[in-house]
């Protein structure tokens, strides 16, 4: 039906593609989470009249545009990855998933063509009119991102095609794209993990900033706007996760046995919380019994099915799966519980918490937002192995027959990581480069420190 396996460098063709989803995975949370925040802000400027909102609002323009320029890298690379290293997974149903495609194309372009007028507009545009021209921005992010997911749900669920001889026929892409049941938990689990991401990265930097030059206004309102919202989300993406996981246990019951490592079906299966999978067991771990069944069907003595319901060619790699998942729960569970802290304090005491500690925790919880979501998706992604579409084609199938790929592999590490020492250089420069009005405000050389100028640098009131 398809090409036979036997690709000696499926494990590099893996790798590679890894690599390039863990660089392009993080920049696209911001080009769904920071065009919202960046209206949000200048919004708030509008109605409020609040300077403080339309300066942190423009710096994060800024922000914003690097990250789209990144992405544009990380993006195109995935994009050749997807011919160049898959070849017989887009030739034999690119006709399928090939409109989601072009809607992202269609989003990516004007979301550029908008972000410069945005950039552009700042002094040129009546209020109203530059605050519209950025809607277009944050449309354009959600619509990319949800073809995207739509095609990665319908990898994860295939359907709207028929399969004759190994040859893809009776196509209906809307069906597969907009009517698969596994489309819509996948979509708000990212959107939601969009915010917690951007909204913690961006409190870490100003948390830092704040253990080391003490509560500056500016640094105040950005760590009270970007806590805000990580905290919102963080708790909310707790019930989501639950969505999920139950969506799993119906439509793909190998990888639940797998994220929880239950070799045989069971009646009231239990969780194992730690632990190693070896054999058909979990050792090592902590039994919380008929907790599995419970989360998977609401229904503490339903049955959960293992991994011996397949051939075990057919099972992913457990402790790949199940230690990321674990990974992402804990992570996630703790940035709940200090976003459900931070909401409390802000409610009760309508300000930020002040203590050391919590500073530090914002600042831990950055890098640990990230390595939260990179689980997620190994978890996605791992979990569904062997197959590249699930239950139809597997990925030795898919993969390419040509040479090279561990010079590919070793040659995009080093673009990324010469990408990432200019993404840092990029925004410390941006940090550092004062804003028109800010210039405008500097009191001129021998005057003064008024307490409005103070507010102009950062030092006073937003």
């Amino acid at each position: 039906m398809f090409p036979p396996a036997g690709q000696p460098f499926l494990e590099q063709a893996r790798q590679l593609q890894a690599l390039s989803f863990a660089a392009h995975i993080p920049l696209v949370c911001f080009g769904i989470a920071f065009p919202v925040l960046v209206l949000l802000l200048e919004g708030l400027h509008q109605r409020t009249g609040t300077v403080g909102y339309r300066r942190l609002a423009r710096r994060w323009s800024r922000v914003m545009a690097a990250l789209f320029a990144v992405g544009v890298i990380t993006g195109t690379v995935l994009s050749f990855e997807m011919a160049l290293l898959w070849p017989a997974f887009t030739a034999t149903f690119g006709s399928v998933f090939g409109l989601g495609f072009a809607i992202e194309g269609f989003s990516f372009f004007t979301e550029a063509v908008f972000i410069g007028i945005y950039l552009y507009g700042w002094d040129r545009l009546r209020p109203r009119a530059h605050l519209a021209s950025g809607v277009p921005i944050a449309v354009a992010g959600l619509t990319g991102s949800f073809m995207v997911i739509a095609v990665n749900a319908w990898m994860n669920h295939p359907g709207g095609f028929t399969l004759q001889d190994g040859r893809v026929v009776d196509v209906r892409p809307a069906e597969a794209l907009f009517a698969n049941p596994y489309l819509w938990h996948e979509f708000v689990h990212m959107y939601v993990a969009a915010f917690v991401v951007t909204g913690f990265v961006l409190a870490a930097v100003y948390a830092v900033s704040r253990l080391r030059h003490g509560d500056r206004a500016h640094d105040r309102l950005a760590l009270a706007v970007s806590v805000t919202i990580a905290s919102v989300a963080a708790p909310l993406q707790v019930l989501v996760g639950d969505w999920a996981g139950r969506a799993v246990a119906r439509y793909q019951p190998v990888k639940l046995a797998a994220l929880e490592g239950l070799g045989q079906s069971t009646a009231g299966a239990p969780v194992h919380v730690l632990g190693w999978y070896t054999g058909d067991r979990v050792v090592g771990g902590i039994a919380l019994p008929r907790l599995l069944s419970l989360l998977a069907f609401h229904d503490p003595s339903a049955l959960v099915i293992g991994l011996d319901a397949v051939p075990a060619d057919q099972v992913p790699p457990v402790n790949v799966v199940r230690v990321s998942f674990q990974a992402m729960v804990g992570l996630g569970t703790l940035l709940a519980v200090l976003g459900a802290f931070s909401l409390v304090v802000v409610v009760r005491h309508r300000r930020l918490p002040t203590s050391r500690w919590w500073t530090r925790a914002v600042v831990v919880a950055g890098p640990a937002s990230v390595v939260a979501l990179l689980c997620g998706w190994v978890v996605t992604e791992v979990g569904r192995q062997p197959w590249t579409v699930y239950e139809v084609m597997r990925t030795p199938q898919a993969v390419t027959a040509a040479p090279g790929i561990p010079v590919g592999y070793a040659v995009l590490g080093a673009v990324y990581a010469g990408v990432g020492v200019a993404v840092v250089w990029v925004l410390r420069r941006l940090a550092a480069m004062p804003l028109p009005e800010e210039v405008r405000d500097e009191p001129p050389p021998g005057a003064p420190l008024t307490s409005s100028s103070a507010g102009a640098r950062g030092g006073g009131p937003a």
